[in-house]
């Protein structure tokens, strides 16, 4: 006979603990044990409890492999009457046999209804270091059954393939917000809807009257960096510091020669270049930058209130004055093709000739962002690597442990978007080279998201170089290769165009590849969601949608017809409601480099995490000493407001 003291750890979380029964057995070099139930007087398995159990084996089964868990409704009644089997998170269970020898299997998973689940012991191991069949067809059927659950499907055609809901238990509640987040999320909702319902704009589908009245709107839970936008939105210098700190600041790139279809010209600009100077000279001087919307190009616009929508492709040109002067709006023209009906708008205009101009501008940056940098890149392509990872990799696998315009306008700039994206735009440092705007000034977004890019990297080294001593070892780990595979054929469409990887052959790509992944997942999309309702909440800085069709003459722009360009009322309630409800975490934070569920129990992976959440912190220092001397603080790549993961 053996003895074992099997210690077991639930869950805080609301609803963690079970009245259930738990049995267990020891699966061994030399056999599985008889199942041995988990029971003592009183109730076991409360939340937050750890508990011991004696464990006696009728027989020796050798060295331990792995842990079946066995969990069924009690014989007899529940204290209020249920025989129903209720769920249970398990944090994990830990065998003890002498002092000092003990094995933990890590678990955090909610265990539902009656079942088995095997777990293996904590330390992670790619397939090739898994010698005994046991083992080997533990890893094949963790991963059969993973598939069987999570499938994909086309929601859109030219759309990275997703989740298929059908496939997935109502209540897997793996895959859920937990109790406590739900309720927060909801409460936000209730709240917001109340709010703006009290003060009649919820359902009034006309004109705002005024900005004045349009302020009342800016009343609805504001934010220091919300009122900044407020006192500065008609600001040059505000308006072109959004395409490097605001909302959207990925499309900025150094302008080495004027587009063709952009005929600006050396006296439209001569105001604010001043003299001495010309356009060329500033082009070969690298101080022009140009934000270009063109995808928007004939997009299909979306009908509100019975009323059809407009939708313009801008482009920007951006001049950085030699020193420390601000970035500033040089000028603007709003569609493609350049003509008599389009002319090209200068901060020299009339007043609200130019604020128009720069709002259309700013309504392109909304359904640009709205629907790539955010739908596309922060939440599609990350379902993506999520999917993939819960098909291809399973729960002892190192890098499982590391780590939803109207509708038909999205998903035809997804589509569009699609066919130009590549691996080089997820890579942070390859996109700041592409765009060329190392040096500019100011730029936060990218001074930010450098140190978290080298953070990381360092941080996945480290694991990489503790599981794959060689580029051999890269290329023998078939569930890797697996999961790359899928990544490249059911989100990027098998398109080769794309340069996403279909195989990693070292373990530098496979850093940089794993680097990219938990950057597009975690600080990418903080980076691109936190910001959206402090930028959006003074509406007329990034109108959602526009009710009249672009200028194609100037002197016509007046306050009356500003106004009438705007979204309805009912349409900006609308959308800063869903902005409120997606920038802000709503509980139940993990911020990036925290590991509150604890799958690595080897000491040389805890210390590199330790390492990584020092790195994290210094950053963090760094970006509160800069912040403390900007008039709008930059924040949204600060450490510990990042999410871990596309948590919202």
């Amino acid at each position: 006979m053996t003895k074992f003291r099997v210690r077991v750890s639930t869950g805080e979380a609301c609803g963690a603990g079970t009245w259930d029964k738990v049995s267990v057995s020891i699966v061994g070099t030399q056999g599985e044990s008889p199942l041995v139930p988990l029971d003592r007087l009183g109730k076991e398995f409360t939340a937050g409890a750890e508990e011991d159990f004696e464990v006696t084996l009728p027989q020796d089964v050798g060295a331990v492999l792995m842990l079946r868990v066995h969990k069924a409704p009690p014989k007899l009644p529940l204290p209020l009457g249920s025989l129903r089997p209720d769920a249970w998170f398990c944090r994990w269970f830990q065998l003890e046999w002498l002092p000092g020898a003990a094995l933990r299997f890590p678990c955090y998973q909610w265990l539902e209804g009656e079942g088995d689940l095997v777990l293996r012991e904590g330390a992670a191991k790619v397939s090739q270091e898994d010698h005994h069949p046991a083992l080997q067809h533990q890893r094949q059927e963790e991963l059969k059954a993973r598939k069987e659950m999570y499938s994909w499907k086309t929601y859109a055609d030219g759309w990275p393939r997703c989740l298929d809901h059908a496939t997935v238990k109502d209540l897997d509640l793996n895959i859920k917000y937990s109790a406590v987040k739900n309720a927060k999320f909801y409460f936000k909702v209730h709240s917001a809807f109340t709010e703006l319902k009290i003060k009649g704009f919820l359902d009034r589908t006309g004109l705002w009257r005024s900005l004045r009245e349009m302020r009342r709107m800016f009343n609805f839970h504001k934010t220091p960096a919300a009122e900044y936008v407020f006192a500065h939105w008609q600001e040059d210098a505000f308006f072109a510091s959004q395409f490097l700190n605001g909302l959207n600041p990925v499309l900025i790139r150094r302008c080495h020669s004027l587009p063709k279809n952009f005929p600006v010209t050396d006296e439209m600009v001569a105001p604010v270049l001043g003299p001495g100077t010309s356009l060329q000279a500033e082009l070969e001087k690298g101080s022009l930058f140009l934000v270009d919307h063109g995808i928007l190009s004939g997009v299909q616009t979306n009908v509100i209130n019975g009323k059809p929508q407009f939708s313009a492709a801008p482009m920007t040109l951006l001049y950085q004055r030699s020193g420390s002067g601000p970035l500033l709006p040089l000028a603007i023209q709003l569609k493609q093709i350049p003509g008599p009906d389009n002319p090209i708008f200068l901060p020299s205009d009339d007043k609200w000739d130019w604020l128009l101009a720069k709002t259309w501008v700013r309504n392109a940056e909304f359904s640009v962002h709205e629907a790539l940098t955010h739908l596309l890149h922060a939440h599609l392509v990350p379902e993506v690597f999520a999917l993939a990872t819960l098909r291809q990799l399973p729960h002892c696998h190192p890098l499982f442990k590391s780590t939803g315009l109207g509708t038909g306008g999205f998903s035809e700039l997804i589509k569009r978007n699609m066919e130009q994206l590549n691996y080089s735009v997820l890579c942070f440092p390859e996109d700041i080279r592409a765009r060329d705007v190392e040096d500019i000034p100011g730029y936060y977004y990218r001074d930010d998201g450098t140190q978290i890019w080298g953070a990381i990297k360092s941080f996945v080294s480290e694991i990489v170089s503790i599981y794959y001593p060689s580029d051999v070892s890269v290329r023998e780990d078939q569930e890797l290769q697996a999961w790359v595979r899928e990544i490249f054929s059911e989100g990027f469409l098998s398109r080769e165009s794309s340069g996403m990887p279909s195989l990693l052959e070292t373990q530098e790509a496979l850093v940089q590849y794993v680097t990219m992944v938990i950057f597009t997942c975690s600080a990418k999309h903080t980076a691109v969601s936190a910001g959206q309702f402090d930028s959006c909440v003074w509406m007329p800085n990034l109108p959602p949608t526009m009710q009249l069709p672009p200028p194609t003459s100037k002197g016509q722009a007046q306050p009356e017809s500003f106004i009438a360009t705007l979204p309805p009322v009912n349409a900006t309630c609308d959308v800063i409601i869903a902005l409120w409800m997606l920038s802000k975490e709503p509980g139940d934070r993990r911020p990036l480099g925290h590991y509150p569920d604890e799958h690595f129990t080897e000491d040389a992976p805890r210390r590199s995490m330790a390492a990584f959440q020092r790195q994290l912190i210094q950053i963090s220092k760094g970006i509160a000493e800069r912040n403390r001397s900007l008039a709008l603080p930059y924040t949204y790549l600060d450490p510990p407001l990042i999410e871990n993961s596309v948590s919202i």
